[in-house]
């Protein structure tokens, strides 16, 4: 059943309400602010969550982010953005959403001119110098048995591997990461430390000497140990919480982000969006990646994890939607072979992130949507009584099918043409 009445076009559109942010989006023909997604009362039956979330924003610290897209005679596209409590300057912690700019950025470096040796397929070997490091000289996953910053990417958009990023962040270290982020106009993001690895600020500052091979095994380019002089901290100092859970013991004060990474919704949308529509961006602001490795980069993103076979992982483990949160979020269930999904999740202290491109080859249809909520009612955090599956899933869930719904029938001038989706594809 269809229920795309129940969205209170909610397109009407309120310029004042959201102009300090519409003027950073990108090159928005039409910007507005979603003042409520659903009419609640009449969706409450088919999308419970939805309603519910939607009926408290505040208690679950929502924002979101919907892009219409429009296309020209040419298939140029524009894009008519809607939003509903964005506000870059309020934290939340961006979980392992950071690996899709870690990803690019990793790409970016193996582009430059000093690196000719090698490609992002060249196998990469990482040593240890620091206490707290450790060695990464194989990968069974790998069809070579090697890792190398390509395979790394793999793992990262498959099923947002946690290891496979710290290497990549080892690569680039934080000054060549917050340097870029900055040069790129994404001026609410900053990175600062690997991933579910107990280390002190300082130990994030240092980075292992790596190795890259060319294909008769010798050494084609070699890194020495690094270290940051510089420090990144998030200047507001955010804090989250009323307490929070330490070596079994709970603290009674709000949690400290301040040294934790940051990526604004915002931010994060803008990301997705340059690597979909990087003609939408000037120059400053575009990863400077090949179409080859763009390519590449929006193959994965789609791809399910049953899809790939190096690496190879099972659909008992990783089903279809493991990473797919909107419209298809909560207990594992299969994906409909025309609509692919090209995003990035993440979940963490009670956060709950995805940031995508929506489309349906089959009927024309495609979207942006990005979105952050807060499942954590007793705001206690490291207590793993997070409402991650019984409100969260439930809510992107029916967000991403509310909206696909209504696109689905919104009137177009013309039909995007997404044929060239599918070479990417397959």
């Amino acid at each position: 059943m269809r229920i795309f009445s129940y969205v209170v076009l909610l397109l009407a559109v309120n310029i004042n309400a959201e102009e300090s942010h519409c003027a950073s989006l990108t090159q928005p023909s039409k910007c507005g602010a979603l003042r409520e997604l659903v009419d609640v009362e009449k969706a409450a039956t088919n999308y419970p969550n939805l309603a519910a979330v939607v009926g408290e924003p505040d208690r679950f610290k929502l924002q979101i982010i919907y892009t219409q897209v429009d296309r020209d005679q040419q298939n140029n596209p524009s894009l008519s953005y809607y939003t509903l409590g964005l506000d870059p300057e309020r934290y939340f912690y961006p979980a392992s959403t950071v690996k899709l700019p870690i990803s690019l950025l990793a790409l970016e470096w193996v582009n430059e001119p000093q690196q000719t040796a090698i490609t992002m397929f060249s196998p990469m070997l990482t040593d240890a110098a620091f206490e707290g490091q450790s060695e990464a000289h194989t990968d069974s996953s790998s069809a070579s048995g090697l890792p190398s910053i390509a395979h790394y990417i793999k793992k990262i958009l498959l099923v947002s591997d946690n290891d496979a990023s710290n290497r990549l962040y080892e690569l680039l270290g934080q000054d060549r990461l917050n340097d870029r982020l900055r040069q790129l106009g994404l001026n609410h993001t900053l990175i600062n430390h690997r991933l579910s690895i107990p280390l002190s600020a300082e130990q994030n500052r240092q980075y292992n000497p790596i190795r890259f091979l060319r294909s008769d095994g010798s050494v084609a380019l070699a890194l020495p140990a690094r270290t940051s002089q510089s420090q990144y901290v998030n200047i507001d100092n955010p804090k989250l919480g009323i307490g929070y859970m330490s070596e079994g013991v709970l603290i009674q004060s709000p949690m400290d982000f301040s040294n934790k990474n940051c990526l604004s919704l915002q931010d994060l949308d803008g990301i997705v969006k340059r690597i979909v529509f990087p003609q939408l961006f000037i120059g400053t602001e575009q990863f400077q990646i090949t179409e080859e490795q763009r390519a590449f980069v929006l193959r994965y993103m789609s791809m399910l994890p049953g899809e790939s076979d190096f690496p190879h992982y099972s659909k008992e483990a990783y089903p279809d939607n493991y990473s797919k949160f909107f419209m298809f979020g909560g207990n594992a269930q299969s994906l409909p072979a025309h609509i692919r999904i090209f995003n990035k999740t993440g979940w963490a202290y009670g956060h709950l992130i995805d940031s995508a491109y929506i489309v349906d080859l089959e009927n024309g249809v495609e979207f942006f949507l990005s979105a952050v909520i807060y499942t954590n009612q007793n705001d206690i955090l490291n207590d793993d009584k997070y409402e991650t599956e019984q409100i969260g899933l439930p809510f992107l869930n029916e967000l991403g099918n509310i909206l696909y719904q209504y696109e689905l029938t919104r009137a177009k001038s013309r039909q995007p043409d997404l044929s060239y989706l599918n070479k990417i594809i397959n």
